[in-house]
């Protein structure tokens, strides 16, 4: 069997219908658009529309809410501090804080903060300082001999 004696069996690929070429065609003239009217022009979409009776997006009742002033952390896990350590990118002897961090390229941003997580194991002694972390993460940088300090969040200012 060579490349061009390949083929699809037979009834398997149905070919598409031209539109507009001719009377012979079955959909021909126009084209199986009708006569006249919006939806015979090109260019027309009528999306939603459902003939008059109110449409079901609004129909349906509005859901949700997005907090205007939340606050969007930048996520690091233990895991991955553990390794910028062994590849000499953060000092474990010194306080580890934002700046660190970022400056390390651990975190490409600060956001409203850096949340440490508990994904992955840590073995070094270290010295966080963060804008907040989880309670397995506390735990596992202690039971690893090191200590975590959670910067108090500052309170939002009274807009009067």
């Amino acid at each position: 069997m060579k490349l061009h004696e390949l083929s699809d069996n037979e009834g398997a690929a149905k070919k598409r219908m031209r539109v507009g070429r001719g009377p012979g065609s079955g959909k021909g003239k126009m084209g199986g658009r009708g006569i006249k009217g919006q939806k015979s022009r090109s260019g027309v979409a009528i999306k939603g529309f459902e003939g008059g009776q109110m449409p079901i997006y609004q129909r349906l009742p509005k859901r949700g809410f997005n907090k205007p002033n939340r606050k969007s952390f930048a996520v690091v896990n233990l895991g991955l501090i553990q390794k910028f350590i062994d590849a000499k990118k953060l000092d474990a002897s010194t306080t580890i804080d934002s700046a660190a961090l970022v400056a390390s390229g651990l975190v490409r941003r600060e956001l409203d903060g850096i949340r440490v997580l508990a994904k992955g194991d840590i073995t070094s002694k270290i010295d966080l300082n963060v804008a907040g972390a989880s309670k397995s993460a506390i735990e596992a940088v202690e039971k690893a001999g090191g200590k975590v300090t959670v910067a108090a969040p500052q309170a939002a200012e009274a807009s009067e």
